[in-house]
């Protein structure tokens, strides 16, 4: 069975937001009853920021190191239940996880990830307006998600191009021929 890779796409991203505001408001109107206010925002903070980075490693193209960006997110949203701390701090911590990971698997270029960085820091801005201006949870997480949707548009790489050697080979084939050119050589001499 082969594997197919996707690009990720504006609609599958505004679907996304759809799905984890909608889901986010309806966590937040439950466990409240539960386990109190403060701790149901940390509960759906913590639940939203992980199901994003699963998100972005689905949706990636690089298929290396996944499982381990999904433990060391893991570990990061236990690190900060037991720091517990300040609510800024709290939403902080998930924002910039969400910019990093997005960052090591989308983008190729340090300006791209600036980039994307500027873009979470919008999309942030966006929500806490929302927040304030409505008080609705879930157009603050609608506004966060949707524009984080938009870092389809931004190019994997930003700045200047590498070009390719006159063969139009890359690095990996120069090194595959010189390595077979090697064992070529050390086969001829025995």
């Amino acid at each position: 069975m082969s594997r197919t890779t996707r690009k990720p796409t504006l609609l599958r991203g505004i679907g996304v937001a759809l799905g984890l505001s909608l889901g986010g408001a309806a966590l937040l109107a439950a466990l409240p009853a539960l386990v109190g206010a403060s701790a149901a925002l940390r509960i759906v903070i913590a639940v939203l920021g992980l199901a994003y980075v699963l998100y972005v490693l689905a949706d990636s193209a690089e298929r290396t190191g996944r499982m381990t960006t999904a433990a060391a997110s893991a570990g990061v949203a236990i690190a900060a239940w037991i720091t517990h701390p300040p609510l800024g701090v709290y939403v902080l911590l998930y924002v910039a996880l969400i910019s990093i990971v997005r960052a090591l698997y989308r983008y190729s270029s340090m300006l791209s990830a600036l980039a994307d960085l500027a873009l979470t820091a919008l999309a942030t801005a966006f929500a806490v307006w929302a927040a304030a201006r409505t008080g609705s949870a879930w157009l603050a997480l609608w506004c966060f998600f949707l524009v984080q949707a938009f870092h389809v548009w931004l190019p994997e790489t930003l700045g200047r191009r590498v070009p390719r050697n006159a063969r139009g080979g890359d690095d990996f084939e120069r090194a595959r021929r010189a390595a077979e050119a090697a064992l070529r050589r050390l086969a001829e001499t025995r």
